[in-house]
């Protein structure tokens, strides 16, 4: 894998803190806080997948009770034996 260099003091400086207060290295402390947003990211994400998901449910379900009784997807109410247009 390749490296990393960056070229933002106030990076390099924030990071720098961040290991001393976790008394770790800078490339630990770089790895816990980059592992960390990417956890929340991705976790936020999935939430707002599974928000659509429930919210589209919510809308079959509630159409579903627009229909008739004993309606079908088959469409065989709309047509005649020959396949017509009732």
């Amino acid at each position: 894998m390749g490296q990393l260099n960056i070229k933002d003091d106030a990076l390099i400086a924030d990071a720098k803190a961040l290991a001393e207060l976790l008394g770790t290295s800078t490339t630990a402390a770089l790895r816990e806080a980059v592992q960390v947003r990417l956890a929340a990211e991705r976790a936020a994400r999935e939430d707002k997948v599974r928000r659509k998901y429930e919210a589209l449910v919510a809308i079959g379900r509630e159409s579903a009770k627009l229909f008739p009784p004993g309606a079908t997807s088959d469409h065989s109410d709309l047509y005649d034996e020959n396949g017509l247009p009732r």
